[in-house]
């Protein structure tokens, strides 16, 4: 019943919006903020982060190999081995600044190349689905103290709640106000008829609260959801510019997630990348800039599902693979560089004979983002991790602090 009712007050509110992005908001004590983006789909790292150095690339995929560094349109230089997508112009300019630092060859520790399994698994941060109903995300939630004399606990936007911040520590919706909504008659008369409802008063009540509060800062904010919807990346941009305003306001949620579709490139990935990339690349930097001071309290992970395979498929695509790249993100980060083990890409070097072989696990960078960064000690991590006793934290995310 529990479940059945949460699940009905997060589908009264939490609305669709323009595009293929979603994202949620959560509430945290301190000046840290924490944001995970999952792109849904299965990004290529091959593409995303591109070992040119490898000599066995050109043979698998040469269609799929932007031009080289210092070519029109060529790949970013990342020390003279990997290559950024030309896409990525904003993360390139992070990642000269020290702030982006890429993790390639890295998997989830399952390996099933089906999307919902693997991304279920991902935000559920297990191995198999078993007994665990709770995202990863919410129970780092559950492991953070409580910000004293607070209730925003905070927001969700689209369709639904993210898995990875599903489960008992409560997360309120968020939408556009471009977006249908109730009238504010309605709606009080909503909130006074469930006043005295145990379970339903007090969310809604707070919900409201958390509305009032959202607009308060983004009415104070004026350019925050101005102008057109942008041209690339399904709304993101526009998206990271108001999730940063919120992030950044003094009381404001300190936790979010992000869904971002269409990293699904079976055929035509050369173009069919380039519209996610470019607004992955502008949410981003949009999001960096709406913090403002406060990107240096801020870290952002971006991952995915699983990777695709080795070689190019016959149409110019790429199938379901294994390994891919992550990116770590944020004005602490210890950037300007590549992270991870690079397996090779010889025929012998392949993951079953077609893909990139994994040689980190997601939850060790995920580990060691959570503990750099939110100080989340060795027994919370394995309480948000469970069953990870074998993965041991990413050392080295952060600068060190003199």
């Amino acid at each position: 019943m529990f479940m059945r009712r949460r699940t009905m007050l997060l589908g009264l509110s939490a609305l669709s919006f323009a595009g293929r992005g979603k994202f949620a908001l959560a509430d945290a004590p301190g000046e840290k903020r924490f944001v995970v983006v999952l792109l849904r789909g299965a990004l290529d790292g091959l593409s995303s982060v591109v070992p040119y150095g490898d000599q066995n690339l050109a043979s698998l995929r040469s269609p799929l190999i932007p031009p080289a560094p210092g070519q029109p349109g060529g790949m970013y230089d990342l020390g003279g081995f990997y290559g950024l997508n030309p896409s990525l112009g904003g993360m390139y300019t992070m990642y000269q600044a020290g702030e982006l630092l890429p993790v390639h060859a890295v998997a989830g520790p399952y390996r099933t190349r089906s999307h919902f399994e693997a991304q279920d698994l991902l935000e559920l941060g297990t191995t198999q689905e078993t007994g665990i109903t709770s995202g990863w995300l919410n129970r780092v939630l559950a492991e953070l103290p409580a910000r004293q004399g607070n209730t925003l606990n905070g927001l969700a936007a689209g369709g639904a709640m993210p898995l990875l911040l599903q489960g008992p520590v409560r997360v309120n919706s968020y939408a556009p106000d471009s977006f249908a909504s109730p009238s504010p008659d309605l709606l009080s008369r909503i909130e006074a008829l469930n006043a005295s409802d145990q379970l339903l008063g007090p969310a809604i009540a707070n919900g409201m609260q958390a509305d009032a509060f959202d607009k308060t800062v983004l009415n104070g904010n004026a350019n925050t959801m101005s102008g057109d919807a942008p041209k690339h990346g399904g709304g993101f941009p526009t998206l990271a510019t108001t999730i940063g305003t919120l992030l950044a306001a003094p009381g404001g949620p300190r936790i979010a997630a992000f869904q971002l579709e269409g990293w699904d490139t079976h055929g035509n990935q050369v173009g069919g990348l380039k519209v996610p990339l470019t607004g992955l690349d502008q949410g981003l930097t949009n999001l960096k800039t709406a913090l403002g001071p406060n990107w240096s309290n801020t870290m952002v992970l971006v991952m995915t599902e699983f990777g695709r395979t080795a070689a190019m498929n016959g149409t110019k695509g790429s199938d379901h693979g294994t390994a891919t790249a992550a990116f770590v993100l944020g004005g602490s980060v210890k950037g300007g560089r590549v992270a991870g083990t690079w397996p090779g890409l010889a025929a012998n070097q392949l993951f079953e004979n077609r893909d990139l072989a994994p040689t980190m696990d997601i939850r060790s960078v995920a580990k060691g983002a959570l503990a750099a960064h939110l100080g989340l000690s060795d027994a919370a991590l394995a309480r948000v991790f469970p069953g990870s006793g074998d993965v041991s934290a990413m050392n080295g995310i952060v600068r060190a602090t003199a």
